[in-house]
């Protein structure tokens, strides 16, 4: 029987013909990506993979080579539905598939609180827009999703425990908006749901969330799933409605306890077995969807295809916002250049990105043009990785690691090594990606032993080494972390803070490197438990050059004097934004601000353009003194190429900012009240999120939501508005769009209402030079709707709604009036 039979199955009567132990099997996981399957009656196991920007695989540890799509910032950023459906369907389904996973765990729409680089907006309606394309685009083509985290995940320090404290109706218009309109246009198979509570309780034991609004009042189908470990009970998350829990390793739905919370009366084998029909359901979607990913070998591949690279490098151009063009500088035109310096600490990082942005220009600039590059100021916080540093004895790329098993004290090596394997990554989350080899040691050794590449000249060189575990370097007794640590946020918080040591390096020689690494945590000042890390092992070593940041700092601004154009690569990386911890500023790293600022300065200005590269929003202290400023995300694997397209016009640049970025931390909404306090976070902006608290205060930000220039110039005119008889269908928003510039260009035309809140959009693309379009945005019932939280429902108002329309939240030239009269008021409930 093959597994895609399951495909025709009648779920009544499976569920009848289970028994309660397989009843209670079906709603937890299979080690870390599976459910569970029951052979006996033809339930076959599915694979979950993680995204959203990709899809994972299997493997945190020497995983399958992925491709990485741009961040959920930057796909937000292209304001194109269009677009993303079909990066879901051409691009992400095809690699889920790849993967041999029936499930994507993905997209992530929560709300940008704080700035994260993994949701795509702080406007709900954008981001539930674009996460409906996104589900839509996957599922269309027989893979599912689970969006998530459902809901208020928005922050990760202490993310298990923390509560948010939301108003009802902040949390219906805000934060389960983009939720509802991703169920309303898309409706995903599974939703996740988020680690920390709402108003006092759990997500995966909160009936309201679950049952009530999911289950009731939008009427979902879905499969629910538990983020994973984020289920902290077994009655409590069975009886709310969390249908299953992730991952299976550490799980509370063992059968005993769930037998006996079913013998105490605190949940009911029919609870259990409602439970698991919608496990069921939810496996039936997959086999009708991809049965051949359920029947084939279960293999991971890599695959990719020139419409592959050219579709990722489509949507990592037009989610690439011009911020600011004031002496026209781009796009640059390499026939009027002989020399440009590229200048900053992102411009070649490596390995995120099969092509580095560095790569990326002087790929497009060509022969003719002289390239000169400096760092000038470092952006790392953790010493760089050397992955591409390190070779093998027999010069492969990488390291040698030797596997054992530890003896009786847990720390020790014994007998011969179990496996030895080239380990191509220097940051390696072993997680639970250990070798079965191992059988069933719990505590092992693995020795990681490479060759340094050869230096040109004697060099003074810093290694930084981390931690989940405890290990040691040879190479500098200050790289140990075996009798003392200090605790850190690497590795999902189970790891160590970076310890460091400099060496000498001598010129032209392969100095050996070998870390010592034990999976048994040390002990740290005010944490002396010596834990086994069995789920979250991890080891990483990274190292650069020694240098003075203040000749690299005078270097760069030489070189920028010499050029004829500098292009400043400014931006964060993982050191600074990550899944386990908080962003604690909006500024760039170490001296970045003032290299840009120095660059910048002077005669310099005419000639400089910043390039910034980060997942979500910066301070830009030196903005009003370089005349070009390009916002690029994290970009995957087409970055390079696709900031080059648009630095040299090749692209013309229609990406609009999916979050507004502040001219300082303290203007941020949720300044003083995002961390927690005694376990509570207070939402105390309310609705006031994003470019809503900025306009409403009247605090001008550097960059507001929406914002993004062209190499071309448009007009708005003719705005018309129609309404319908019914409101419970569209009414109209008519105007025209003309191009009043040179060339060809796409614009986002916007429109929001009183109080400003975003209500519809629509890209109009490839306007050719004075061409006029008519542009019509429908609005719903959604557009002037509120939450009422005396009555609990959706309550539309007789009256007049100001209507706006523009380029973006601060630029909207074009205001008409929508008015209702008492027939057009009424309450509703649903989608």
């Amino acid at each position: 029987m093959a597994p895609s039979d399951f495909s025709k199955a009648d779920i009544p009567s499976i569920v009848e013909k289970l028994t309660l132990e397989e009843a209670i099997d079906l709603i937890a996981g299979v080690g870390f990506w599976h459910t569970h399957g029951v052979e006996r009656l033809g339930i076959p196991a599915v694979k979950v993979s993680d995204g959203p920007n990709g899809v994972r695989g299997n493997f945190f540890f020497m995983g399958t080579p992925a491709k990485c799509l741009p961040s959920a910032t930057a796909l937000g950023a292209t304001w194109d539905t269009e677009l993303i459906n079909e990066v879901g369907a051409k691009l992400l389904a095809p690699e889920a598939k790849l993967r041999s996973a029936s499930v994507l765990l993905a997209p992530t729409c929560n709300i940008q609180r704080n700035q994260s680089f993994e949701s795509f907006s702080e406007d709900p309606y954008l981001s539930g827009l674009i996460a409906a394309a996104y589900v839509a685009g996957v599922q269309s083509k027989g893979i599912g999703t689970a969006i998530k985290h459902f809901a208020t995940n928005d922050k990760e320090n202490d993310r298990f425990a923390y509560d948010s404290i939301v108003s009802p109706r902040a949390l219906r218009e805000i934060y389960m908006m983009p939720f509802m309109l991703a169920e309303k246009f898309a409706k995903p198979w599974s939703y996740m749901t988020a680690y920390n509570r709402v108003n006092g309780t759990h997500l995966s034991e909160n009936p309201l969330i679950l049952k009530d609004v999911l289950r009731k009042e939008w009427g979902s189908d879905a499969m629910i799933m538990s983020d994973w470990f984020g289920v902290y009970s077994v009655a409590e998350s069975i009886n709310a409605g969390l249908d299953l829990e992730m991952p299976g390793t550490n799980k509370w739905r063992t059968w005993d306890k769930t037998f006996r919370s079913i013998g105490s009366r605190k949940t009911t084998a029919r609870i259990v077995k409602e439970r698991a029909t919608k496990v069921l359901e939810f496996v039936q979607k997959c086999t009708q969807g991809a049965p051949d990913v359920l029947d084939g070998d279960g293999k991971e591949r890599t695959l990719e295809s020139e419409e592959d690279i050219a579709l990722m490098r489509k949507v990592a151009a037009e989610s690439i916002v011009l911020l600011k063009n004031d002496t026209g500088i781009l796009p640059l035109k390499p026939t009027e250049l002989k020399k440009v310096a590229i200048l900053g600490g992102n411009a070649k990082a490596i390995p995120s990105y099969f092509v580095s942005p560095y790569d990326g220009i002087v790929n497009a600039l060509g022969k003719d043009v002289q390239i000169t590059f400096a760092e000038g100021a470092r952006s790392f916080k953790t010493q760089p990785l050397l992955d591409y540093e390190l070779v093998t004895e027999n010069g492969e790329r990488g390291w040698t690691g030797t596997w054992y098993r530890n003896g009786p004290d847990g720390l020790t090596a014994v007998g011969e090594p179990v496996k030895t394997q080239v380990i191509d990554e220097t940051n390696s989350f072993i997680s639970v990606d250990k070798p079965k080899e191992l059988g069933d040691s719990s505590h092992f050794t693995l020795h990681l032993r490479g060759k340094l590449k050869p230096r040109p000249a004697d060099t003074k060189f810093e290694f930084g080494l981390t931690v989940a575990g405890r290990a040691n370097v040879s190479y500098s007794s200050l790289l140990t972390t075996w009798t003392r640590q200090r605790r850190g946020e690497a590795f999902f918080s189970s790891g160590t803070q970076e310890e460091t040591g400099i060496v000498e390096l001598k010129a032209g020689f392969a100095h050996d490197v070998h870390v010592h690494f034990v999976n048994v945590r040390g002990p740290a000042d005010g944490d002396e438990d010596e834990q086994l890390m069995d789920s979250n092992p991890g080891v990483r070593l990274g190292g650069s050059p020694v240098v003075d940041a203040d000749d690299d700092l005078a270097h760069a601004v030489q070189l920028a004097k010499e050029a004829d154009v500098a292009i400043v690569v400014v931006g964060l990386n993982s050191d600074w934004e990550s899944e386990g911890y908080d962003r604690t500023t909006l500024g760039l790293a170490g001296r970045t601000d003032e290299l840009v600022a120095k660059v910048a300065a002077g005669e310099l200005r005419r000639l400089s353009s910043s390039l910034s590269l980060c997942g979500s929003s910066i301070t830009m202290p030196w903005a009003d003194s370089v005349p070009s400023v390009v916002h690029s995300w994290y970009l995957g694997n087409s970055t390079g190429d696709a900031i080059a397209d648009v630095l040299l016009g090749n692209v013309n640049p229609s990406g609009k900012l999916s979050l507004t970025f502040p001219k300082r931390l303290e203007d941020v909404p949720s300044y003083g009240h995002f961390h927690s306090e005694h376990g509570k976070v207070l939402y105390s902006e309310d609705l006031f999120v994003g470019y809503k608290h900025y306009h409403n205060i009247k605090i001008e930000p550097q960059w507001a939501f929406g914002h993004g220039l062209s190499y071309t110039s448009f007009e708005y005119s003719d705005l018309s508005v129609s309404k319908p008889k019914v409101l419970a269908t569209d009414s109209g928003k008519d105007l025209s769009v003309t191009n009043t510039g040179a060339v060809s260009g796409t614009e986002t035309v916007q429109l929001t209402q009183v109080p400003l809140a975003l209500k519809a959009f629509k890209k109009v693309k490839d306007l050719q030079p004075g061409e006029a379009r008519n542009v019509e945005l429908p609005l719903d019932k959604y557009a002037v709707s509120y939450w009422e939280d005396r009555i609990s429902a959706w309550t539309i108002d007789r009256g007049e709604y100001g209507v706006f329309v523009g380029s973006s939240s601060d630029n909207l030239p074009l205001k008409a009036a929508l008015v209702l009269d008492k027939r057009d008021a009424f309450e509703w409930n649903g989608l």
